[in-house]
């Protein structure tokens, strides 16, 4: 196994509009992926989301966004070391792509930047079987959310 990006395609029944919306809205983001989010939607932003109590062993992950391109696009850098500037090479950059189709949208997300983390092999393989668990785990919930909101364009 290479350890160097997960890709994962699904399709999801709503508008790109929509879609942008629940993964680059902390507000959405909350209600599929992490317990908390807090961070603006425009590119240099700064924040954190959270998994997890805090006070039970819960875990902050420092959170940048990268690029803003309403509705087609939408990306970040997370896991840099706590008080560094998320950078290639010391966090890792997850991009959404959308793209219509028929009614719907399919959204790609790539995670790339394992490999350039410097991480030993051990927790190098380590962390990115745990990313491909968490993804699949939560990109369905995802697709969950977004039906469950009802709304279309």
């Amino acid at each position: 196994m290479e350890f160097g990006s997960i890709e994962r395609e699904i399709y999801v029944e709503a508008a790109p509009e929509i879609v942008f919306e629940v993964v680059s809205s902390p507000d959405h983001l909350k209600q599929w992926w992490p317990d908390d989010a807090r961070y603006d939607a425009v590119p240099g932003s700064t924040g954190e989301i959270v998994f997890g109590d805090c006070n039970a062993g819960g875990k902050v992950v420092a959170f940048t966004v990268v690029d803003v391109r309403p509705p087609t696009l939408f990306s970040f850098r997370w896991t840099q070391p706590a008080g560094e500037v998320a950078a290639s090479g010391n966090s890792l950059l997850v991009t959404f792509d959308l793209t219509p189709s028929g009614d719907g949208t399919v959204l790609k997300m790539t995670e790339t930047g394992f490999r350039e983390m410097g991480w030993e092999a051990a927790v190098l393989e380590e962390t990115y079987r745990d990313h491909v668990s968490g993804w699949g785990h939560f990109l369905p919930r995802l697709v969950a959310y977004v039906s469950g909101l009802r709304v279309r364009p």
